[in-house]
């Protein structure tokens, strides 16, 4: 999870990008923090997927494949 600092931070440079241009270094900075972020939504994502399991209509386990062999990974860990 993000710190809320570095929310408002990636916020504020994108206020700022709107009102002017930013500098080098404000530019790499907001970069990196979208890089973080993405990074950090990315896991959370991933997460989310491990427990999830998909069901038809007529209550059969039709989860995918792939997603079932992350699943194991991940209970092997």
């Amino acid at each position: 999870m993000l710190s809320k600092d570095k929310i408002n931070r990636i916020n504020e440079l994108a206020n700022k990008s709107k009102q002017e241009e930013l500098t080098h270094a404000e530019k790499k900075e907001q970069q990196d923090l979208r890089q973080e972020y993405l990074k950090n939504a990315r896991k959370s994502f991933k997460n989310q997927l491990k427990g999830v399991k998909v069901v038809d209509p007529k209550g059969n386990d039709v989860t995918p494949d792939k997603l079932k062999q992350m699943q194991r990974n991940e209970r092997k860990h």
